[in-house]
């Protein structure tokens, strides 16, 4: 006897027969009764979009209980990712409050950098301007400044030595 999978009746003659013994594959493994008949709702709901012809009763049962017991197991790796997510999430060290003289300092330190960014000659300020406040990698900065990508490299090198330069010579 072949049951075609979106014939309405076939399709109700393998629900009746099926739904009892994949229930209790899907819930077996979710150990979740509710979300165990949700999937057990999507593996029928498959079966039906499926319009393929099975060969019997129980060739159509056993593709039934391939794709609940996939579908279950995917939702249980899926929760364990997630519990390993919130569990990494909970280890973080937590960000650090700051002080309103923690922000004034941070702000300092911009003021400075930027007043020594200002002091560099303009080729060198360029490059470590795109290099710091965009994404671009080297290669990007050489095709938006029309320069080689190891003149970018270079340029970058010789800012930042520059930059610390400036930067000690103002805390002395």
């Amino acid at each position: 006897m072949k049951i075609q999978s979106n014939d309405e009746r076939d399709f109700r003659e393998v629900y009746e027969q099926v739904f009892p013994m994949i229930f209790k594959v899907s819930n077996n493994i979710v150990r979740n009764p509710d979300r165990a008949e949700e999937l057990c709702q999507e593996a029928f709901t498959r079966f039906y979009d499926q319009g393929k012809t099975f060969p019997s009763l129980n060739d159509a049962k056993y593709w039934l209980i391939r794709v609940t017991k996939n579908l279950s197991i995917n939702v249980v790796k899926r929760k364990g990712r997630e519990l390993k997510m919130i569990e990494k999430v909970k280890k973080e060290p937590k960000a650090k409050i700051k002080t309103g003289e923690d922000l004034m300092v941070e702000d300092q330190i911009c003021k400075e950098v930027r007043d020594a960014i200002a002091q560099l000659p303009e080729k060198f300020r360029v490059v470590i301007t795109l290099k710091t406040y965009t994404d671009l990698d080297y290669k990007g900065i050489g095709a938006t400044l029309n320069i080689s990508e190891s003149n970018v490299k270079v340029r970058v090198f010789r800012a930042r030595k520059m930059l610390e330069k400036i930067l000690n010579e103002d805390q002395e």
